[in-house]
């Protein structure tokens, strides 16, 4: 038997896996016949990349072309780099997937990280490494968060991470489990995952169309350590689910999803919030994450873990410290009620509502495809290298809409849809 005969681990479902491959090309990406598509991927990943690279050809993609990295490679890296390489970055690379996205190439992440890989490098490399990449990967990504083309995240089963949601388990049954719950919560744990998909995009769609309704000027989050308001930027539009990129695609970017999300007011966010879940920070787990607001800065922050990389991130640029993005989730998403914690930002903001610090997304402003970005930052839009989001939702906070003239109506009890 060749080492290829089997390309996909005994312990995942292969038909699944071929569900979520056809999904990611047909319900996250919508590729379309002649369209290119830029993918990057895991090396540990490769069983399911493999699969979404035969469906992007069945779809007519044009030319599919891989960039892959390797835990072992990166962690080479931190052990033995020459200092001074860890204020670069491979520029040349994002430079040419940026002309890339130019040219209407669509973008795809295939993920599954071990969230603690380089819990146990220094902070201070990991930091600079993450800020030079940051910066270098600008160019690309301003096509992705100003949704100049269609995109998607998803993510694969890999050892590591299985390993650490499921630490008691072998690593058979540990990778069984965590491929279980990525193919619940990306609904292809059905005979129509293109149904379903289609259902549960109506709904979100159901959620964004009340929320433009009321055009909220403020959120107001009340919970345990949190009492925050995050004001809304003018013009503001709620999305979630499936939404058109400037390309005319209609697209799914994040397989899963729960949310629906909009743009905050870069400078408009009063008081204090505290996180309801870990995030896990390119290797690093930063928890119990706390912090209060001034005039849309943050200006005092806590962690009771990765104290040293949560500062560092905050000191990235000025936008790092204000907010790119306010999102909604209901407790009861299908994430949250699995009891998973996953460690995977993916996974865990869609069961629970969150904040991201930095980046704005300009789709989420009424006629944004055709805002600059001098309009984007006059109505309240952030600007940054980063677009990290931090889970601050739970079962125990409530959610009220603010007018302008101060009135309330309520958004979410006890973290469900009032």
């Amino acid at each position: 038997m060749t080492s290829h005969a089997r390309d996909f681990p005994a312990a995942i479902d292969p038909v699944k896996l071929e569900r979520l491959a056809e999904v990611v090309v047909k319900v996250g990406l919508q590729l379309q016949p002649g369209q290119d598509l830029v993918l990057t991927s895991s090396i540990a990943a490769l069983p399911l990349t493999r699969k979404i690279v035969e469906h992007a050809y069945k779809a007519g993609a044009g030319l599919v072309t891989p960039i892959f990295n390797d835990d072992e490679i990166t962690l080479a890296r931190f052990r033995y780099g020459a200092d001074a390489g860890f204020d670069r970055a491979a520029g040349w690379l994002y430079e040419g997937m940026a002309k890339a996205f130019s040219n209407n190439a669509a973008r795809l992440a295939v993920r599954g990280d071990d969230p603690s890989l380089l819990s146990a490098q220094d902070p201070a490399k990991v930091s600079r490494a993450n800020k030079a990449n940051s910066i270098a990967y600008q160019p690309a990504l301003e096509k992705i968060t100003g949704f100049d083309i269609n995109w998607n995240i998803v993510a694969y089963p890999e050892l590591a991470w299985a390993k650490q949601v499921f630490p008691g388990e072998t690593d058979d049954v540990a990778v069984a489990k965590l491929a279980d719950a990525i193919f619940a919560a990306s609904r292809v744990d059905n005979d129509d995952p293109i149904g379903a998909w289609k259902t549960h995009n109506a709904a979100l769609a159901e959620r964004t169309k009340w929320l433009n309704g009321h055009n909220f000027h403020a959120l107001h989050f009340r919970g345990p350590g949190t009492d925050l308001t995050v004001g809304l930027a003018d013009g503001h539009e709620w999305m979630g689910g499936a939404s058109t990129a400037k390309n005319g695609i209609t697209c799914n970017p994040n397989i899963p999803t729960e949310e629906v999300f909009t743009t905050p007011h870069a400078q408009r966010v009063t008081g204090h919030v505290s996180s309801t879940k870990p995030l896990s920070y390119q290797g690093t787990l930063i928890d119990e994450i706390s912090v209060r607001f001034e005039e849309g800065r943050i200006v005092e922050a806590k962690a009771a873990k990765g104290q040293d990389v949560l500062q560092k991130v905050l000191d990235t640029d000025e936008g790092a410290r204000r907010l790119g993005e306010v999102a909604l989730v209901p407790h009861s998403s299908p994430i949250s009620a699995s009891g998973i914690l996953f460690y995977n930002t993916l996974f865990d903001e869609n069961a629970s509502c969150h904040i991201a610090l930095g980046q704005c997304y300009s789709k989420c402003f009424v006629g944004g495809d055709k805002l600059s970005q001098d309009e984007i930052a006059a109505r309240g839009g952030n600007k940054s290298f980063i677009h990290i989001d931090w889970m601050i939702g739970s079962d125990k906070v409530d959610i009220d809409g603010v007018n302008k003239d101060g009135s309330t109506v309520p958004v979410m009890r006890k973290g469900e849809w009032a």
